[in-house]
């Protein structure tokens, strides 16, 4: 993923970013095309591995005691938002498919 800094004189780029980190954006084209945007302050990432052997990258996300435990934790909170929410928050209602 590429990183692309945005000038600071930028006003509708600086409100964006102060929109954002409240909470996140879908941004939508003249077309209807959207974009999700977030902010990654607190966000947490978990290197493991690069391989094209899914057995490998599998065997080395398992091993990964960071992100095992981070996992572990986050379940335990008990916060779980039913997917039908997720798709009327998001706009898609529409998309009959309960399988995810």
């Amino acid at each position: 993923m590429r990183v692309v800094t945005i000038p600071a004189e930028q006003k509708f780029h600086s409100d964006l970013f102060r929109m954002v980190q409240e909470e996140g954006l879908i941004l939508q084209t003249a077309h209807g095309q959207q974009f999700v945007l977030l902010s990654l302050e607190g966000w947490q990432g978990f290197d493991v591995g690069d391989s094209d052997d899914f057995e490998q990258e599998v065997k080395a996300t398992s091993e990964n005691k960071a992100l095992m435990a981070f996992l572990a934790e986050r379940q335990s909170n008990g916060k779980r938002v039913p997917m039908a929410d997720v798709k009327k928050q998001l706009g898609l209602s529409w998309f009959c498919s309960d399988n995810w």
